[in-house]
């Protein structure tokens, strides 16, 4: 899946001058720099190429210090608490790199793709190790989207502890909503990840669970659409809106409006009615919103098209 037929792709570079005081580690021409991605892409096809939307996420989960999010990746108070950050399909490993300067000894990030690419997820991270990353922190695993043992191997290993267990608090999305046969897969695993025992075994119906992060730049809106239409119907999801304190009139905007091409950041939780639903077992159904609001019939959620139209329309925050 990784080398599609015809695959055509090139380098990516970081959007010049898009954000004020942007930090160099993301344009880290040793690790993410073009002639790495040249490496990656003739190695592992398109998952070694940084794609655009994770140039954003990588600046929203860990922004310089003129740009302030709403809401933040992270905030005073959960500085406090240990975060357990899963990342889903982490290709070259930026964002992750990016999220590993933030992370103390009691945090934890599962970086996880293919099982081909995790040898370059894993040299990638070691090559951006520094001081301040805590090694035993970080851990590259497999993850297929939809392949339960993939998920129920890492939450055994690392999740589930003889001292207690221990539940995610984010799930991260980039740039991964674009081949068809791959949406009901993907939905099929943020699913996985966010109910137990990723989530909360208690009672996940009363708490917000896992916090999912989705970047997406807006390709094929014909062959993407859908992806959406089934995930409203699991998740409740907002834009990011950011505020750049730099600049003279200091007015919140949504995230990635000033791209060329249409680009978000979501934040997202599951519906909390959901966890008692039924996930359809063949991926047609899921994708068609079978199982959903607890019956057997087809249907879609709306959110994103109505979020598109504001963008469209110029009237968004």
């Amino acid at each position: 899946m990784n080398f599609p037929e015809n695959l055509n792709i090139s380098p990516s570079v970081f959007p010049e001058n898009q954000w004020v005081n942007t930090t160099s580690a993301i344009n880290s021409d040793d690790v993410f720099g073009f002639a790495a991605q040249r490496e990656g892409i003739e190695k592992y096809g398109i998952a070694g190429r940084i794609w655009e939307a994770a140039y954003v996420l990588s600046i929203y989960v860990n922004p310089p210090s003129n740009l302030l999010f709403d809401p933040p990746f992270a905030t005073p108070s959960s500085s406090h608490c240990p975060r357990t950050i899963l990342e889903l399909g982490s290709g070259a490993g930026m964002t992750s790199a990016r999220i590993a300067e933030t992370l103390t000894d009691q945090d934890m990030l599962i970086v996880t793709d293919l099982p081909e690419v995790c040898p370059l997820l894993a040299s990638n991270l070691k090559a951006c190790r520094s001081s301040t990353f805590p090694e035993s922190s970080i851990h590259v695993r497999p993850l297929a989207w939809g392949e339960e043992p993939h998920a129920v191997a890492i939450a055994s290993e690392l999740l589930v502890r003889p001292n207690g267990a221990r539940t995610l608090t984010h799930v991260l999305c980039s740039d991964l909503i674009y081949f068809p046969e791959l949406l009901a897969p993907l939905l099929r695993s943020l699913l996985q990840v966010t109910s137990p025992p990723f989530s909360s075994t208690e009672d996940p119906t009363q708490a917000s669970g896992v916090t999912v992060v989705i970047s997406y730049k807006l390709r094929s809106l014909s062959k993407e659409a859908p992806f959406w239409s089934a995930f409203g119907l699991w998740f409740t999801f907002k834009p990011v809106l950011v505020k750049d304190t730099s600049s003279g009139d200091g007015t919140w905007q949504r995230f990635g409006a000033s791209s060329d091409d249409p680009m978000f950041i979501f934040i997202a939780n599951r519906r909390p009615e959901s966890y008692a639903w039924k996930i359809p077992t063949h991926n047609s159904d899921l994708l068609a919103g079978r199982g959903a609001v607890a019956d057997d019939s087809a249907k879609a959620d709306d959110t994103f098209e109505t979020l598109l139209f504001m963008t469209l329309e110029g009237s968004e925050a």
